[in-house]
């Protein structure tokens, strides 16, 4: 309950109502408010000075809602009743669900975190919206443990504002399931000094495209990785300085030739593929590849992609595509195969 208040804060009070307690789906009366305002904020009012606060939110430029009917008063006139008040949200309760969901399942972000992001999300709509919060409660904690997440975002997103260059320690999970600096081979953690270019997200994790200098390509790091960062003055080497990106970073084409985003030169691969996957197919490699030879079992496939990429997939899918060409990446996907099977046949 709260103390009595001052009659300036009605028209907080009623807007905070409005948030609460409306949306296109469940609306209030001038009584309701009135009512409203005397339980749960101790503030006594009659109508005439709900409705005087209530249209000047509306001439403040709030996107309240009502709807006019008439009705005859007590002496057999008519007269215009306001009612049905409503605010429309920034958000639907459809587009609220997708950005939970997207929560949900964002393993970059730390899961106490994730908790409190759903939360403020909520407070976006109306006590009567039920999203899906309940579900993380029953989500194994599996989110990444680096709390500096946030932190780290923010000094990239600056850095990558301003076109200068980061320092960082990158990480890597230990057998006691906790990150740990990398180090140097004298045994020093080791320090990153990186051109940041661009966050892009792939399979719910945080990524930063950039060009590490010792190198004459781009490199991708994991965001919930990276710790202990800060920005330094020295400007950033323009991407179109980077080899094979004369023109620049074409974002969308870069996460499609680095669909696990590995970090390897791009090369012209053909391989097989049975028919059935070829939604698989899209799914990773997107629509900027050719298909020929088709026949109602197969198909054959040309793509651009980063080799260590297609390694992996091709990997992952032998039983159901085989690669063609190039003769060096077969040779390295078939000992890959030919290993893992004597790996199973000395278990046995």
């Amino acid at each position: 309950m709260y103390t009595i208040q001052p009659k300036k804060l009605m028209i907080i009070n009623i807007l905070d109502i409005l948030k609460k307690y409306t949306d296109e789906d469940h609306r209030l009366s001038q009584k309701d408010i009135v009512d409203i305002l005397k339980k749960e904020y101790s503030m006594p009012a009659d109508r005439k000075a709900v409705k005087s606060n209530l249209m000047n939110l509306v001439d403040f430029g709030y996107p309240i809602n009502y709807s006019e009917s008439l009705r005859k008063d007590k002496n057999g006139e008519d007269k215009t009743v306001l009612t049905d008040w409503y605010l429309s949200h920034d958000f639907s309760d459809a587009e609220l669900r997708l950005l939970i969901d997207g929560l949900l399942f964002s393993r970059h972000i730390p899961y106490s975190q994730r908790k409190e992001l759903i939360t403020k999300l909520e407070g976006l709509s109306s006590v009567y919206f039920h999203s899906k919060v309940r579900h993380i409660c029953t989500m194994p904690d599996d989110s990444s443990s680096n709390k500096q997440l946030f932190f780290t975002i923010d000094v990239l997103d600056e850095a990558i504002e301003k076109k200068r260059q980061v320092e960082f320690e990158y990480c890597s999970y230990g057998t006691d399931k906790q990150l740990h600096p990398r180090r140097n081979d004298n045994g020093e953690i080791r320090r990153y000094i990186v051109n940041p270019y661009q966050l892009a997200v792939m399979s719910g994790r945080y990524y930063l495209i950039c060009n590490y200098d010792k190198y004459d390509r781009l490199s991708n790091y994991r965001v919930d990785r990276i710790s202990d960062i800060r920005m330094l003055d020295a400007p950033i080497k323009p991407a179109d300085k980077v080899a094979g990106y004369k023109y620049g970073l074409d974002l969308a084409e870069h996460m499609a030739e680095h669909i696990y985003m590995f970090t390897s030169e791009k090369i012209n691969v053909k391989f097989r593929a049975n028919s059935y996957i070829i939604n698989d197919i899209i799914d990773y490699f997107g629509t900027d590849i050719d298909i020929f030879d088709v026949t109602d079992k197969d198909f054959i496939v040309r793509a651009h992609i980063s080799e260590e990429d297609m390694f992996k997939w091709a990997v992952q899918y032998a039983g159901h595509a085989v690669v063609l060409e190039p003769a060096p990446l077969r040779k390295r996907v078939i000992d890959e195969l030919k290993k893992a099977i004597n790996n199973y046949e000395q278990e046995e």
